[in-house]
Protein backbone atom coordinates (compact mmCIF):
# COMPACT_ATOMS: atom_id res chain seq x y z
CA UNK A 1 0.00 0.00 0.00
CA UNK A 2 2.31 2.64 0.98
CA UNK A 3 4.79 2.71 -1.62
CA UNK A 4 7.27 5.61 0.10
CA UNK A 5 10.25 5.39 2.16
CA UNK A 6 9.05 4.93 6.05
CA UNK A 7 10.02 7.60 7.97
CA UNK A 8 10.50 11.48 6.87
CA UNK A 9 13.16 13.43 9.51
CA UNK A 10 12.06 17.22 10.28
CA UNK A 11 14.23 18.86 12.58
CA UNK A 12 14.33 17.05 15.81
CA UNK A 13 11.06 15.37 15.12
CA UNK A 14 10.86 11.61 12.86
CA UNK A 15 7.55 11.14 11.24
CA UNK A 16 6.70 7.67 10.86
CA UNK A 17 4.92 7.35 7.69
CA UNK A 18 4.02 3.60 7.36
CA UNK A 19 0.91 5.18 8.97
CA UNK A 20 -0.62 8.07 7.09
CA UNK A 21 -0.16 11.43 8.18
CA UNK A 22 -2.15 14.53 8.33
CA UNK A 23 -0.87 17.89 6.62
CA UNK A 24 -3.49 20.93 8.41
CA UNK A 25 -3.75 23.65 5.56
CA UNK A 26 -3.59 27.29 6.86
CA UNK A 27 -3.68 30.11 4.21
CA UNK A 28 -2.76 33.77 5.54
CA UNK A 29 -4.77 34.98 2.20
CA UNK A 30 -7.83 37.28 1.52
CA UNK A 31 -8.76 35.24 -1.76
CA UNK A 32 -7.76 31.38 -1.34
CA UNK A 33 -10.98 29.61 -2.17
CA UNK A 34 -11.39 28.19 0.71
CA UNK A 35 -10.21 29.52 3.66
CA UNK A 36 -9.31 32.90 2.19
CA UNK A 37 -9.69 35.92 4.43
CA UNK A 38 -10.63 33.62 7.63
CA UNK A 39 -7.19 33.78 9.51
CA UNK A 40 -5.54 36.91 8.27
CA UNK A 41 -5.53 38.20 11.74
CA UNK A 42 -2.78 37.14 13.79
CA UNK A 43 -4.08 35.66 16.44
CA UNK A 44 -6.99 34.31 14.99
CA UNK A 45 -4.36 32.33 12.59
CA UNK A 46 -2.32 31.13 15.61
CA UNK A 47 -5.43 29.58 17.43
CA UNK A 48 -6.05 27.72 14.03
CA UNK A 49 -2.92 26.27 13.79
CA UNK A 50 -2.76 25.42 17.21
CA UNK A 51 -6.16 23.77 17.31
CA UNK A 52 -4.96 21.94 13.84
CA UNK A 53 -2.03 20.46 16.13
CA UNK A 54 -4.27 19.18 18.89
CA UNK A 55 -6.59 17.57 16.23
CA UNK A 56 -3.56 15.23 14.95
CA UNK A 57 -2.25 17.29 12.08
CA UNK A 58 1.30 15.69 11.97
CA UNK A 59 2.68 19.20 9.91
CA UNK A 60 1.06 22.48 9.46
CA UNK A 61 1.15 24.32 6.29
CA UNK A 62 1.46 28.02 6.32
CA UNK A 63 1.15 29.98 3.05
CA UNK A 64 0.85 33.86 2.15
CA UNK A 65 -0.09 33.66 -1.73
CA UNK A 66 -3.02 31.84 -3.18
CA UNK A 67 -2.57 29.52 -5.93
CA UNK A 68 -6.48 29.31 -6.53
CA UNK A 69 -7.33 29.02 -10.50
CA UNK A 70 -7.10 32.80 -11.40
CA UNK A 71 -5.07 33.93 -8.40
CA UNK A 72 -2.64 36.79 -9.28
CA UNK A 73 0.71 36.62 -7.63
CA UNK A 74 1.44 38.79 -4.44
CA UNK A 75 4.70 40.50 -3.89
CA UNK A 76 7.76 39.39 -1.93
CA UNK A 77 7.42 41.71 1.40
CA UNK A 78 3.64 41.33 1.34
CA UNK A 79 3.76 36.68 1.56
CA UNK A 80 6.82 37.55 3.85
CA UNK A 81 4.36 39.88 5.71
CA UNK A 82 1.75 37.40 6.31
CA UNK A 83 3.79 34.08 6.66
CA UNK A 84 6.76 35.23 8.90
CA UNK A 85 4.86 36.52 11.64
CA UNK A 86 2.43 33.32 12.62
CA UNK A 87 5.49 30.98 11.74
CA UNK A 88 7.88 32.67 14.63
CA UNK A 89 4.27 32.48 17.34
CA UNK A 90 3.71 28.83 16.59
CA UNK A 91 6.98 27.17 16.66
CA UNK A 92 7.42 29.54 19.96
CA UNK A 93 4.24 27.90 21.50
CA UNK A 94 3.91 24.26 19.51
CA UNK A 95 6.35 21.34 18.42
CA UNK A 96 4.57 20.53 15.58
CA UNK A 97 6.97 20.96 12.41
CA UNK A 98 5.78 23.70 10.17
CA UNK A 99 5.87 23.95 6.46
CA UNK A 100 5.96 26.93 3.96
CA UNK A 101 3.66 27.16 1.34
CA UNK A 102 5.55 29.07 -1.37
CA UNK A 103 7.67 29.16 -4.47
CA UNK A 104 9.38 32.16 -3.69
CA UNK A 105 13.33 31.79 -2.91
CA UNK A 106 13.75 34.83 -0.19
CA UNK A 107 10.22 33.11 1.54
CA UNK A 108 11.70 29.92 1.87
CA UNK A 109 15.12 31.26 3.08
CA UNK A 110 13.09 34.13 5.60
CA UNK A 111 10.43 31.07 6.49
CA UNK A 112 12.67 28.50 7.51
CA UNK A 113 15.19 30.99 9.49
CA UNK A 114 11.95 31.67 11.01
CA UNK A 115 11.53 27.35 12.23
CA UNK A 116 9.67 26.18 9.27
CA UNK A 117 10.92 22.93 8.47
CA UNK A 118 9.66 22.15 5.22
CA UNK A 119 9.22 23.84 1.80
CA UNK A 120 5.89 23.00 -0.07
CA UNK A 121 6.42 24.56 -4.13
CA UNK A 122 3.60 24.35 -6.25
CA UNK A 123 6.32 25.39 -9.02
CA UNK A 124 8.35 22.28 -8.16
CA UNK A 125 11.67 24.50 -7.51
CA UNK A 126 10.92 26.02 -11.15
CA UNK A 127 11.31 29.91 -10.15
CA UNK A 128 14.70 31.50 -10.73
CA UNK A 129 16.74 30.95 -7.15
CA UNK A 130 14.97 28.06 -5.90
CA UNK A 131 16.70 25.62 -6.35
CA UNK A 132 19.48 27.17 -4.47
CA UNK A 133 17.76 28.56 -2.08
CA UNK A 134 16.45 24.96 -1.26
CA UNK A 135 19.68 23.78 -0.82
CA UNK A 136 21.05 26.17 1.57
CA UNK A 137 17.65 25.73 3.05
CA UNK A 138 18.31 22.17 3.74
CA UNK A 139 14.74 20.72 4.67
CA UNK A 140 12.92 18.77 2.89
CA UNK A 141 10.49 20.00 0.23
CA UNK A 142 7.85 18.62 -1.57
CA UNK A 143 7.91 19.09 -5.51
CA UNK A 144 4.00 19.28 -6.97
CA UNK A 145 3.15 19.68 -10.91
CA UNK A 146 1.31 21.97 -12.13
CA UNK A 147 0.35 22.97 -16.22
CA UNK A 148 0.83 26.28 -16.62
CA UNK A 149 0.05 29.36 -13.76
CA UNK A 150 -2.40 29.41 -11.57
CA UNK A 151 -3.96 32.38 -12.87
CA UNK A 152 -4.43 30.17 -16.28
CA UNK A 153 -4.08 26.85 -15.44
CA UNK A 154 -7.33 25.92 -15.87
CA UNK A 155 -7.91 27.19 -19.57
CA UNK A 156 -8.02 23.82 -21.30
CA UNK A 157 -5.24 21.76 -19.60
CA UNK A 158 -4.09 19.00 -22.11
CA UNK A 159 -2.72 16.22 -22.01
CA UNK A 160 -1.33 13.03 -23.81
CA UNK A 161 -1.50 10.96 -20.70
CA UNK A 162 -1.85 12.65 -17.80
CA UNK A 163 -0.74 10.14 -15.65
CA UNK A 164 2.73 9.44 -17.06
CA UNK A 165 3.12 12.90 -18.22
CA UNK A 166 2.84 14.07 -14.37
CA UNK A 167 4.88 11.21 -13.30
CA UNK A 168 7.55 11.87 -16.33
CA UNK A 169 7.82 16.21 -14.77
CA UNK A 170 8.19 14.83 -11.04
CA UNK A 171 11.25 12.24 -12.45
CA UNK A 172 12.84 15.40 -13.84
CA UNK A 173 12.57 17.59 -11.39
CA UNK A 174 13.95 14.66 -8.77
CA UNK A 175 16.63 14.50 -11.03
CA UNK A 176 17.34 18.11 -11.53
CA UNK A 177 17.12 18.64 -7.58
CA UNK A 178 19.85 15.38 -6.97
CA UNK A 179 22.10 17.12 -9.55
CA UNK A 180 22.19 19.96 -7.70
CA UNK A 181 23.00 18.77 -4.56
CA UNK A 182 19.54 18.52 -3.11
CA UNK A 183 19.41 14.78 -1.05
CA UNK A 184 16.76 12.25 -2.58
CA UNK A 185 15.98 11.98 1.32
CA UNK A 186 14.65 15.10 1.43
CA UNK A 187 11.99 15.32 -1.24
CA UNK A 188 8.68 14.49 -1.05
CA UNK A 189 6.33 14.10 -4.28
CA UNK A 190 3.11 15.53 -5.64
CA UNK A 191 0.88 15.31 -8.40
CA UNK A 192 -1.25 18.26 -8.35
CA UNK A 193 -4.81 17.69 -7.76
CA UNK A 194 -6.72 20.60 -9.63
CA UNK A 195 -3.44 22.52 -10.82
CA UNK A 196 -4.09 22.11 -14.55
CA UNK A 197 -6.30 19.47 -14.63
CA UNK A 198 -10.11 18.69 -15.47
CA UNK A 199 -12.13 16.41 -13.11
CA UNK A 200 -11.45 13.64 -15.74
CA UNK A 201 -7.22 14.41 -15.60
CA UNK A 202 -8.14 14.22 -11.72
CA UNK A 203 -10.11 11.05 -11.62
CA UNK A 204 -7.62 9.19 -13.57
CA UNK A 205 -4.45 10.46 -11.36
CA UNK A 206 -6.39 9.39 -8.53
CA UNK A 207 -7.25 5.97 -9.90
CA UNK A 208 -3.82 5.11 -10.82
CA UNK A 209 -1.88 7.03 -7.70
CA UNK A 210 -0.23 3.94 -7.26
CA UNK A 211 1.89 4.82 -10.13
CA UNK A 212 3.55 7.72 -8.51
CA UNK A 213 3.81 6.07 -5.01
CA UNK A 214 6.35 3.50 -6.79
CA UNK A 215 9.04 6.68 -7.39
CA UNK A 216 9.51 5.44 -3.47
CA UNK A 217 9.63 9.45 -2.43
CA UNK A 218 6.74 10.33 0.20
CA UNK A 219 3.57 10.80 -1.33
CA UNK A 220 1.67 14.58 -0.57
CA UNK A 221 -1.83 14.85 -2.51
CA UNK A 222 -4.32 17.65 -1.70
CA UNK A 223 -7.98 17.37 -2.53
CA UNK A 224 -9.66 19.04 0.24
CA UNK A 225 -12.78 21.15 -0.52
CA UNK A 226 -11.36 21.64 -4.16
CA UNK A 227 -13.35 22.00 -7.48
CA UNK A 228 -13.61 18.30 -8.26
CA UNK A 229 -15.22 17.62 -5.16
CA UNK A 230 -17.78 20.09 -5.99
CA UNK A 231 -18.15 18.68 -9.36
CA UNK A 232 -18.95 15.66 -8.52
CA UNK A 233 -21.15 16.10 -5.51
CA UNK A 234 -23.63 18.53 -8.04
CA UNK A 235 -22.19 21.11 -7.53
CA UNK A 236 -21.65 22.01 -3.98
CA UNK A 237 -20.23 25.16 -2.10
CA UNK A 238 -17.21 24.67 -0.59
CA UNK A 239 -18.33 24.31 2.95
CA UNK A 240 -20.22 21.35 1.70
CA UNK A 241 -17.41 19.18 0.59
CA UNK A 242 -16.51 17.41 3.94
CA UNK A 243 -17.61 13.56 3.69
CA UNK A 244 -16.59 14.31 -0.07
CA UNK A 245 -13.01 15.17 0.71
CA UNK A 246 -12.43 12.73 3.19
CA UNK A 247 -13.50 9.98 1.18
CA UNK A 248 -10.59 11.20 -1.40
CA UNK A 249 -8.19 11.20 1.14
CA UNK A 250 -9.07 7.82 2.40
CA UNK A 251 -9.14 6.60 -1.78
CA UNK A 252 -5.75 8.62 -2.12
CA UNK A 253 -4.06 6.71 1.06
CA UNK A 254 -5.41 3.65 -0.16
CA UNK A 255 -3.16 4.08 -3.28
CA UNK A 256 0.20 4.92 -1.61
CA UNK A 257 -0.58 8.30 -0.34
CA UNK A 258 1.41 9.31 3.05
CA UNK A 259 0.29 12.67 3.68
CA UNK A 260 -2.67 14.40 3.16
CA UNK A 261 -3.37 17.96 3.46
CA UNK A 262 -6.42 19.17 4.01
CA UNK A 263 -8.57 21.93 5.92
CA UNK A 264 -10.62 19.66 8.19
CA UNK A 265 -8.02 18.21 10.09
CA UNK A 266 -9.72 16.24 12.57
CA UNK A 267 -12.59 14.39 10.34
CA UNK A 268 -9.33 13.04 8.14
CA UNK A 269 -7.26 11.98 11.05
CA UNK A 270 -10.44 9.77 12.36
CA UNK A 271 -11.16 8.11 8.60
CA UNK A 272 -7.29 7.03 8.29
CA UNK A 273 -7.16 5.96 11.87
CA UNK A 274 -10.08 3.55 10.81
CA UNK A 275 -8.95 2.86 7.55
CA UNK A 276 -5.00 2.48 8.63
CA UNK A 277 -5.65 -0.17 11.29
CA UNK A 278 -8.35 -2.10 8.90
CA UNK A 279 -5.92 -2.45 6.04
CA UNK A 280 -2.05 -1.78 6.70
CA UNK A 281 -1.82 -4.82 8.57
CA UNK A 282 -3.22 -7.48 6.23
CA UNK A 283 -3.04 -6.09 2.68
Amino acid sequence: MQGSKVRLQLGKQTLDLSQPLVMGVLNRTPDSFSDGGTYTELDAALRQALRMAEEGAAIIDIGGQSTRPGSIAVDTQKELDRVIPLIERLVSESDVPVSIDTSKPDVMRAAVGAGALMINDVHALRLPGALEAALDCDVPVCLMHMQGEPLSMQQDPHYVDVVADVKRFLVDRIQVCESTGIPREHMLIDPGFGFGKTLAHNLTILRQLHEFAALRLPLLVGLSRKSMIGSLLGGAPVGERLHGSVAAAVLAFLQGASIIRTHDVKPTVDALKITAAAYTNGC
